[in-house]
């Protein structure tokens, strides 16, 4: 059996827990606190250890046992995961994470507990051993009514009007939002969800005392006083590209299913849709303009990955909840739209010219007359872009 910590490492994992858990449950978060600073995210020989014999035995067996005792007790090879292991465990400062937890208000959910999202079981051994979380980490129980949304860090001005509007459609009919809190699609998604009131979740590839991207520190502290922003890495661990991947993995199983807007033809977008496919879990994709390489991705999901179609936050919805179809929808005019579609005849304009009628920038028209296509309204033509005919 594992000894439970002394008095001062007690303190420390009730800071980020709760005052009232007896010794087996703090033995049993102390060990998994250890293991988020032990094993990089996935580690699959790490959760079939700890599936194995618990999490406080498996941190002593990782730290005194060869590979064939491991092998004995949990089955398969355990070479290459001592070899892992073992350079870490030699400077693994545990105390120092749960300290700089507890400074940041960070709290440690585990397996069990009622702020513990359940999706993220189905990862299997993948799954994570505990859980960081700064903000209102209720929220977390709750995701069985959430829908993940990411896309490309170069969005494209279509990209983020539709994430906006699908983000603020989808709260409206009490959907969480959960992102990676990246540039572009993940951003607007975020936003759009605190602006609509909605609850949003942002999981990080590194520890939730630092913000990643820096420029989005004031999204994500935003985040964090309405919403959750989690990671499966202590405080103080740095993102790299492989907890980027495997940071996917957990939008993906955290939420009921996964809604591409934009991505390129190898946006590590595709990396969460592909998270979200092995899983089971509803997969939707927002088509764009076929000359578009930020829609390329989007288009691959459709064609090669049976994803869903999707052009709207009602579409969206009925991925999950097919008693969507029912509930009311959000007003689609807008003043932006009524002056795109005033400017319009049946003969075609190009964006320039539409621009100077309307009295509106470029971008802002591009962007309704993305919408304003996917609804059927306009059409573009040899001459430009005018209303659709009927």
């Amino acid at each position: 059996m594992t000894r439970v910590p002394g008095s001062e490492l007690a303190s420390l994992v009730r800071a980020v827990t709760r005052p009232d858990h007896d010794r087996d449950a703090l033995a049993d978060r102390y060990a998994r606190a250890r293991w988020t600073g032990l094993a990089e995210p996935g580690d699959a020989d790490a959760g079939r250890l700890v599936a194995a014999v618990g999490a406080a035995r498996a941190i002593d067996l990782a730290a005194a046992a060869s590979a064939s005792e491991l092998a004995d007790v949990a089955g398969g090879s355990f070479e290459d995961a001592v070899a892992r292991w073992q350079p870490r465990l030699r400077t693994l400062d545990t105390a120092l994470h749960l300290r700089q937890g507890a400074r940041f208000g960070a709290r440690l959910v585990v397996p069990g507990d009622p702020e513990w999202p359940v999706g993220v079981d189905d990862l299997g051994d993948h799954a994570p051993p505990a859980l960081w979380v700064r903000g209102r980490a209720e929220l977390l129980g709750g995701l069985d009514r959430s829908i993940a949304i990411v896309g490309a860090r170069a969005a494209t001005g279509y990209g983020e009007h539709v994430t906006i509007e699908a983000a603020s459609g989808l709260v409206d009919r009490g959907f969480a939002i959960v992102s990676g809190a990246a540039f572009g699609i993940d951003g607007a998604a975020h936003r759009a969800a605190l602006a609509s009131g909605g609850a949003t979740v942002a999981f990080l590839a590194g520890g939730v005392d630092r913000f990643y991207p820096s420029a989005h520190e004031t999204l994500l502290t935003r985040i964090v006083e309405r919403g959750a922003v989690v990671s499966e890495v202590p405080c103080g661990v740095a993102p790299t590209k492989w907890r980027f991947l495997q940071r996917n993995r957990l939008i993906a199983a955290a939420s009921r299913a996964t809604v591409v807007v934009e991505a390129g033809w190898r946006s590590g977008s595709l990396n969460t849709a592909g998270h979200a496919a092995q899983l089971g879990r509803p997969l939707g994709a927002v088509p764009g303009p076929v000359t578009s390489s930020a829609s390329s991705g989007c288009h691959r999901l459709i064609r090669e990955y049976d994803a869903v179609c999707v052009t709207s936050a009602q579409e969206m919805a009925e991925l999950v909840d097919p008693a969507a179809s029912t509930l009311p929808t959000r007003e689609t005019s807008s003043p932006a739209r009524t002056r795109v579609l005033d400017a319009l005849g049946r003969t075609g304009q190009d964006v320039d010219r539409l621009a100077a009628t309307a009295g509106m920038a470029v971008d802002a028209v591009r962007a309704e007359l993305g919408m304003l296509e996917l609804d059927g309204l306009v059409v573009q033509g040899p001459t430009g872009w005018r209303r659709a005919a009927g």
